[in-house]
């Protein structure tokens, strides 16, 4: 087959804008949360995972974290057991912790393996009671209802949030050259297990690898203004107007103070990108345009 000029040139301007980057990034840590529709829809986990083998390929060295949410609901649903949400926390009593384990530990974290595997990588799964890596305690949620004269702490049950990350066992996957692919569960000191939010753990675990970069992936393309026009760069100062004046709000908030805490706490920069978009990781990384909004210290 013959290609024709245009094509070849197109092929070529990409290559050629992607060598900068892949310079640059060469030998450093990229820690990816994997979620929304990139994880339901065929076509875009197939190209999720082919963009983190290119990474590992090319010197770069991609940590996915990955959630589950909707296969925990779809699993839970089979069983004829009712999900319960308080803004936004799915409650996790002892028999939807042992569902939420089945699923990211077991399911979800081994699709995922499997498809970096099957394009080429040497992905290991592992969740966060492997090797010690996720140190957790229980989530202590206080809601502020408005029908409520005080604030009335709600227990959720098994929800945790992460007191400690131990990297050992990653810094050893690292080094031998595999992909590790992490599922948020967590352990407390009395060895129970806690289901922790996706986008928390992938922040403190770039935190604590020192990451060149922390990306988000989303069903949003990006942070988005009054307009609903992408903000393709903010900082904090940034961040803190957009949310004064009502543009970032409901489940954007959490996930854009988890971006704003890991570059305080040293990460280079962290995305919040489309993961509605074939390789979108890709994208991101290897072009001057990028499919999102890249947040920086200052």
């Amino acid at each position: 087959m013959t290609l024709d000029t245009t094509s070849a040139m197109n092929i070529a301007k990409v290559l050629t804008e992607a060598l900068p980057y892949i310079q640059r990034f060469s030998g450093k840590t990229i820690v990816i949360k994997y979620g929304g529709n990139a994880m339901v829809d065929d076509a875009l986990k197939n190209s999720f995972a082919r963009d983190v083998v290119l990474m590992k390929l090319v010197g770069m060295n991609p940590v996915v974290v990955h959630g589950g949410g909707p296969q925990i609901g779809a699993l839970l649903e089979k069983i004829g057991k009712e999900s319960h949400f308080v803004e936004g926390m799915r409650v996790t009593d002892s028999e939807t912790m042992d569902v939420v384990e089945m699923v990211l530990g077991g399911l979800v974290n081994k699709e995922i393996v499997s498809l970096i595997n099957q394009h080429g990588g040497s992905a290991v799964g592992l969740t966060g009671k492997d090797g010690d890596l996720i140190h957790a305690r229980k989530l202590t949620f206080t809601s502020s209802a408005p029908e409520m004269n005080a604030s009335e702490i709600i227990d959720i049950g098994h929800v945790g949030e992460v007191s400690s990350i131990n990297t050992s066992v990653v810094d050893m996957l690292v080094g031998g050259d595999f992909i590790p692919v992490i599922a948020p569960i967590g352990v407390g000191k009395d060895g129970q297990s806690y289901n922790i939010n996706a986008d928390l753990v992938a922040g403190k675990i770039a935190e604590v690898l020192g990451a060149e970069k922390l990306m988000l992936l989303t069903n949003t393309a990006g942070v988005l203004d009054k307009n609903d026009n992408v903000v393709s760069g903010i900082t904090r100062k940034d961040v803190e107007k957009l949310i004064a004046d009502g543009s970032i709000y409901g489940g954007m908030l959490p996930k854009i103070r988890c971006a704003l805490e890991a570059v305080q706490c040293g990460v280079n920069t962290a995305h919040i990108i489309d993961g509605r978009v074939e390789h979108a990781v890709l994208l991101e990384i290897f072009t001057n345009q990028g499919v999102g909004t890249l947040i920086r210290r200052s």
